[in-house]
C-alpha cells in the first residue's frame, strides 16, 4: 500500500467512525446491530465496518474492521462483523461502483413508512426530494442468505435507497457525508410523515413536476457543492463540543 493510500484510509476510518458516533448522537442507533460500510481506497472489494457486539459510541478508527464483498474478514482481528450485514451490504457494494458508503438503520419512523404499502409520501419537503430515488424490496426475514442479493439488487436498480419492507432502511452514496446527508433526509421524511398522519384532514398532494424538479435539485445539491461534507463537518463539531473526544487520542477534539 502506498503512503498516499495509508493517508487515505487513514482519513476515511476517522470519518467512518465520526459517522458511527453521530449516528449514536441523534438516536437512530439499534443496541450494537444494524451496520454503516464504506470502501477503502483503490480497493473495489474490501470495505471497513463495525466490529459486532460493540456499541456504535464504542466505535473508533482503529477497531473498525477490514472485510471483502462476502463479510469475510480480511483484518487481523479477534472480532467478528455482524454476519447479516454483509447479504445486503456486500451485494450493493459488488454490483454499484457509484455507491461507496452505505448505512443500515431501524429507527421507529423509518420502520413505521416501511410497514405501509404505499412507503414514503412525496408530499412533504424532505420526502418530493426522495421522488423517483426509492426502491422497495418484500421482506424474506434476516437477512442472511445469499440467493436473496439478487432480489434486493433488483428491487434497488439504480436508486440509492432501498426501503427494506417490514423492516427499515439502507441508504448508500458517494461517499461518507453524502450518505449521512442522504439518510438525514430519508430520517426527516419518515418523521414528518408520521406526524402528518397523526394530524386530522386532508393532505395538500404536490404534482409529480413539482416532486421531480425538486428531486433533480436536491440531487444537483448533494452532487455538485459541498453541502454534504459541510454539514457532515458541523454535526461532527456539534458533536464534539457536548461529548468531547470520542475515543481515546481523538486528534479532532481540540
Amino acid at each position: 500500500m502506498s503512503i498516499d493510500q495509508q493517508h487515505a484510509e487513514k482519513r476515511l476510518r476517522i470519518q467512518l467512525a465520526e459517522c458511527y458516533h453521530l449516528i449514536d448522537y441523534y438516536g437512530w442507533t439499534e443496541m450494537i446491530f444494524n451496520h454503516i460500510s464504506v470502501r477503502l481506497p483503490g480497493e473495489p472489494r474490501r470495505y471497513l465496518v463495525n466490529a459486532f457486539g460493540l456499541n456504535y459510541d464504542e466505535v473508533t478508527p482503529d477497531n473498525l474492521l477490514v472485510v471483502d464483498a462476502d463479510g469475510q474478514l480480511l483484518s487481523n482481528a479477534e472480532d467478528k462483523p455482524n454476519p447479516a450485514g454483509f447479504a445486503l451490504h456486500g451485494s450493493i457494494h459488488g454490483a454499484r461502483d457509484d455507491i461507496h458508503c452505505i448505512i443500515h438503520t431501524h429507527t421507529n419512523a423509518v420502520c413505521a413508512v416501511a410497514m405501509k404499502k404505499d412507503g414514503f409520501s412525496y408530499d412533504n419537503f424532505y420526502g418530493a426530494q426522495l421522488f423517483g430515488r426509492v426502491g422497495y424490496h418484500d421482506f424474506e426475514g434476516i437477512t442472511l442468505y445469499d440467493d436473496e442479493r439478487p432480489r434486493m439488487l433488483d428491487s434497488l436498480g439504480q436508486k440509492h435507497v432501498l426501503v427494506l419492507r417490514n423492516h427499515g432502511i439502507a441508504v448508500g452514496e458517494s461517499d461518507i457525508a453524502r450518505t449521512f446527508f442522504l439518510l438525514w433526509v430519508v430520517q426527516r421524511a419518515a418523521e414528518i410523515q408520521c406526524q402528518t398522519g397523526m394530524i386530522p384532514g386532508a393532505d395538500i398532494v404536490l404534482p409529480d413536476t413539482i416532486r421531480q424538479r425538486c428531486s433533480e435539485d436536491a440531487q444537483s445539491v448533494m452532487t455538485h457543492s459541498s453541502a454534504a461534507q459541510k454539514m457532515f463537518d458541523a454535526a461532527v463539531r456539534k458533536l464534539r463540543k457536548e461529548r468531547g473526544p470520542l475515543w481515546k487520542g481523538d486528534e479532532g477534539c481540540v
